[in-house]
């Protein structure tokens, strides 16, 4: 009964984390589409110049996004142990790492000249890809400062400001896109460019909501966040940033997985390109629920450690591998049955709806092994464990699902080359293996960490 009770309790707690991270995930999505809907309807160069801008912005931030996703389990394990007095420090350090990285991203977006001279492109697409890349930029210290705050609020299992001002960054992103894109209210018409300003608003608009919220609520008011300030410390810096380049390589792994093969893909002709575009659309959509589990499970698996729960810790686990599961196996149904008339949603060419179709019955298969393995990593996280997930991740991804991706899809090495159907084999075969790698991992981790726990005990008593 009381087996019975607890896991009710954990399940309800990870499903009320998991909600508002979901919602946050998707109003993020939403201002990624607006952006494409209103460049594309000023013109094609302007739309191509978003999405070529973004290919570049978003890895870019990833290393930051990572860094302040280590937050979020530290934070979780000092609340679990009632470490609170350490919160202010830990924040501030988290704020230094993230800027260090911030100022890197920066540099390294002025590369991105040289980037456009490589695929040479058109005057005219070139310039407004600068353009949107120089505006977009502004945002990047927004970017930091939401980034720290948000992992901070959800380290103390507080994930409400995530889902209200995620709503807030889509009501700025809207009318400003509208207003910069086309030139409204006596602003200049920078077309693609003007998604670039647009962005940057919504960042700095989402930055400042939240450092209201976290500066100013009741809740965090004990925590002192602000009645010191603490100098760059060397230990906790480099702490925060060993915990999290990991998991922003993890990030940059996966991502960039997706971007290498719509390059080799590129080749196959435009009715392949739009097939894969639309089947990949639709699973990053879904992909959204596995991903907010996983977070949330970090949250609930650190907190349990700092508790000096494990067992706890891997009930959690099982729960969000639970819900992950079933979630994955009705999508998959859904995305199996139902692929033509999803395709139909995004084009009438039917050459294009029934390839999508073949590769949404592959996705029903992605979508489990995906589930199986962001879980796991999201778990270990909580466990502060991220360096050889992040190397499984990378051997995962990248020498064996775009390996056997490459020579399916290209080649004729083992079967005549199928085409795109190939490569999404090669990411049903990769997640797969990052599934089974990070669960061998989970295990050892958690038994390791299981023991030191009993040892602890037993030296205290």
């Amino acid at each position: 009964m009381k087996s019975w009770q607890d896991n009710k309790s954990e399940v309800i707690k990870l499903a009320r984390l998991t909600g508002p991270i979901l919602i946050a995930q998707l109003t993020q999505m939403l201002m990624s589409v607006v952006d494409t809907v209103m460049a594309g309807r000023k013109s094609a160069i302007d739309l191509a110049a978003v999405s070529v801008g973004g290919s570049i912005f978003v890895p870019a931030t990833l290393l930051v996004f990572g860094l302040a996703l280590a937050l979020a389990p530290i934070i979780s394990h000092f609340d679990g142990s009632g470490g609170h007095r350490k919160m202010a420090n830990i924040l501030q350090q988290g704020f230094y790492a993230c800027a260090i990285v911030g100022a890197i991203t920066l540099v390294g977006m002025s590369s991105a000249p040289w980037l456009l001279d490589l695929m040479e492109v058109e005057d005219k697409f070139r310039q407004v890809t600068l353009d949107y890349l120089f505006y977009i930029a502004w945002g990047i210290p927004g970017f930091v400062i939401y980034a720290v705050l948000r992992n901070f609020c959800e380290g103390m299992s507080n994930t409400m400001p995530s889902l209200i001002i995620g709503f807030i960054g889509l009501i700025i992103n809207i009318p400003a896109n509208y207003i910069f894109v086309y030139g409204e209210f006596g602003m200049p018409a920078l077309g693609g460019a003007g998604c670039g300003v647009a962005t940057a608003l919504v960042l700095w608009g989402m930055a400042i909501s939240m450092a209201i919220y976290t500066f100013g609520a009741k809740r965090y008011k004990d925590l002192k966040l602000l009645r010191r300030w603490y100098k760059p410390s060397w230990d906790d810096v480099t702490y925060v940033i060993r915990l999290g380049f990991p998991i922003s390589m993890s990030l940059f792994f996966e991502v960039s997985l997706f971007a290498a093969v719509a390059l080799l893909i590129a080749p196959l002709g435009p009715t392949v390109v739009s097939a894969h575009q639309i089947a990949l659309n639709i699973s990053s959509l879904v992909y959204m629920v596995p991903l907010s589990i996983s977070m949330a499970v970090t949250l609930r698996v650190g907190f349990a450690l700092g508790a000096g729960n494990p067992d706890n810790a891997m009930r959690n686990f099982r729960i969000a591998l639970w819900f992950g599961g079933v979630f994955a196996a009705v999508n998959g149904l859904i995305m199996y049955l139902g692929g033509s008339f999803l395709a139909s949603l995004y084009t009438p060419n039917t050459e294009v709806i029934n390839l999508a179709a073949t590769l949404m019955g592959l996705a029903a298969i992605f979508t489990l092994s995906d589930t199986f393995q962001v879980v796991a990593m999201g778990t270990l996280r909580g466990y502060k464990d991220t360096t050889l997930p992040m190397v499984l991740a990378f051997i995962s991804y990248w020498p064996f699902g775009l390996t056997v991706g490459y020579v399916l899809g290209r080649t004729d090495l083992v079967v005549p080359a199928m085409g795109a159907a190939g490569f999404w084999i090669g990411f049903i075969s990769g997640l797969s293996v990052a599934a089974v790698l990070l669960s061998v991992r989970l295990k050892k981790v958690s038994k390791a960490y299981k023991r030191r726990h009993f040892q602890e005990q037993l030296n205290n008593a």
